[in-house]
């Protein structure tokens, strides 16, 4: 593989531009440069729940995740250039079954919380939602992957799962909302 980022900075930046995949440059507040931040913050997030003492078979899924969103990152950089596919959106679909499968139904709201891994988790699906409200809007005037769509849409459920499955796995209950506390 030959070496991709030998120079950090190109100083090209400090004007208020940056550069797609494709050659284009961009506003630094465009919309899809702000997709792209919101998925690289999500994806550091899921890098702190790496670090926690979780399930290595978990940590794998996770993992993979990154890998994914870095392919959908890659999308954004590269207009009308799609690389998620269906099968990606199986995959969370089947994880967040067989999570979901072990857990009891949910009588009420949970609040954020539990284990330190979980609250990291729950923190991770706010940004991912942050991400699937941001590609709608650069829908809106480009075309994107519907699959990614998908697949982001997805994650933040499974990322929902995920937590209460974290706090499961360690016996550590959820916190329940409470009406009129």
């Amino acid at each position: 593989m030959a070496n991709r980022l030998t120079h950090i900075y190109t100083k090209t930046g400090d004007a208020g531009k940056t550069g797609l995949g494709d050659g284009s440059r961009v506003e630094k507040f465009n919309v899809r440069i702000d997709g792209l931040g919101s998925i690289d913050e999500l994806n550091s997030i899921l890098g702190i729940i790496v670090t926690e003492d979780i399930d290595n078979r978990l940590k794998d899924t996770i993992i993979k995740i990154q890998h994914h969103l870095f392919d959908i990152g890659g999308e954004l950089s590269i207009p009308n250039h799609f690389k998620i596919i269906s099968e990606k959106v199986t995959f969370l679909e089947n994880h967040i079954d067989s999570m979901n499968a072990s857990l009891s139904p949910l009588k009420e709201f949970i609040l954020p919380g539990g284990s330190k891994a979980a609250a990291v988790c729950h923190h991770a699906r706010t940004v991912c939602r942050r991400v699937e409200r941001t590609l709608f809007k650069l829908k809106e005037t480009d075309k994107i992957n519907e699959i990614s769509l998908q697949y982001i849409n997805r994650l933040s459920d499974f990322l929902f799962v995920f937590a209460r499955y974290i706090n499961h796995s360690k016996k550590i209950n959820d916190i329940y909302w409470q009406k009129n506390i």
